[in-house]
């Protein structure tokens, strides 16, 4: 089913870069960013763990330097009964962390520096099941394609959208049209994108959580974890690339800088309801 999903996303994302390219260059305009889109897709599903890892400035972290993570994931990975992940640390005091990575041969996690401070054992064991649970489930590749695309979808769109006030609005008769076009195709692109991006993440935070409960041994760790995350992040938002936040375990920007609207996680009320239901 992931593998279905995958094929759709890009279809979708590469018709959001070709209507792009349409009503910037017309024809010619439109097989230029299709051929980008092949490009993309093909850097992304090769690429997608080296593109998390350097959206999110992480950095690898080595046995030595964390036995205790490295304890820990590799209890976790046996159980689940996934080849060992590679481990980085990313730069930030708000606890948060994400996998990616095409397959689980080729997958890492990552977990920032808050994470490590902030929770207790159990707590951090049901954030690093959860996220080898979105290695088990495949689902981490779809989460950095997403990523990628929506990443370059807002910057092509933030350029159309300048070069047409600084250029296109001066002309006349069809260029006006084109003006509009352009500042309109600026907007719904991103919007696009993001609605497509939300779809995915809310589902699979879901089937995360239970299949890292599961893989954990109880539900309780992950739950209280998950608490103190959200508390955090609304404190100290993380300075991430948006295109990015939906691969984490929790959203690392701001709850009072988006709409819930269009946020790309569930609340993580109904995630903590659904873990405690839970019988593991």
């Amino acid at each position: 089913m992931n593998n279905l999903k995958i094929f759709v996303l890009m279809g979708l994302l590469s018709v959001i870069l070709v209507l792009i390219g349409g009503a910037v260059g017309g024809s010619d305009g439109a097989i230029l960013f299709f051929l980008i889109s092949l490009g993309m897709n093909f850097f992304s599903y090769y690429f997608s763990d080296k593109i998390a890892i350097k959206m999110t400035k992480s950095q690898p972290v080595s046995q030595e330097q964390a036995p205790e993570l490295y304890s820990i994931v590799g209890n976790l990975a046996n159980r689940a009964g996934l080849p060992m992940p590679r481990l980085f640390i990313t730069p930030s005091m708000q606890p948060n962390a994400f996998a990616t990575g095409r397959n689980p041969e080729n997958a890492a996690v990552s977990v920032t520096k808050g994470l490590l401070q902030v929770l207790n054992r159990s707590e951090l064991e049901g954030v690093l099941a959860h996220e080898l649970a979105h290695v088990k489930n495949r689902d981490v590749l779809l989460a950095t394609i997403a990523a990628t695309f929506a990443g370059a979808i807002a910057m092509i769109a933030n350029i159309i959208k300048w070069g047409a006030i600084l250029g296109g609005g001066r002309n006349d008769g069809e260029g006006g049209g084109n003006f509009i076009g352009a500042i309109a195709l600026a907007i719904i692109a991103p919007l696009a994108a993001m609605i497509i991006q939300m779809s995915i993440s809310r589902s699979r935070e879901f089937l995360a959580d239970e299949t890292g409960a599961r893989i954990a041994g109880q539900s309780g760790g992950l739950a209280n974890a998950l608490l103190k995350l959200e508390s955090a992040a609304r404190r100290m938002p993380m300075q991430v690339n948006p295109a990015a936040s939906h691969l984490f375990i929790v959203n690392p920007l701001s709850a009072a800088s988006m709409m819930k609207l269009f946020s790309t996680h569930p609340p993580i009320s109904e995630r903590v309801e659904r873990l405690k239901n839970m019988r593991v």
